[in-house]
């Protein structure tokens, strides 16, 4: 029932609003793995930011554009 809610919601949502989302998602799946981590040390903390650098770049790389976008129409204006 939450999927199928969802999944309408996301239907709606334009592409800012998705790219915030893609943001939010991330921040859950890397918050949930280091709450599981129980002993914590500086390996396990380099590990995870190595497994999510590659997808924060590229969130980064594309939020970048968007804001260059919004930037270039405002000069326009």
């Amino acid at each position: 029932m939450i999927k199928k809610d969802l999944v309408e919601e996301l239907e709606m949502l334009g592409e800012r609003e998705l790219q915030e989302l893609a943001e939010y998602v991330a921040f859950l799946k890397f918050r949930s793995r280091f709450i599981l981590l129980r002993e914590v040390n500086e390996d396990q903390i380099a590990a995870l930011y190595r497994e999510f650098s590659e997808e924060d770049r590229k969130l980064a790389e594309e939020g970048m554009a968007d804001y260059a976008n919004s930037l270039a129409k405002e000069d326009k204006h």
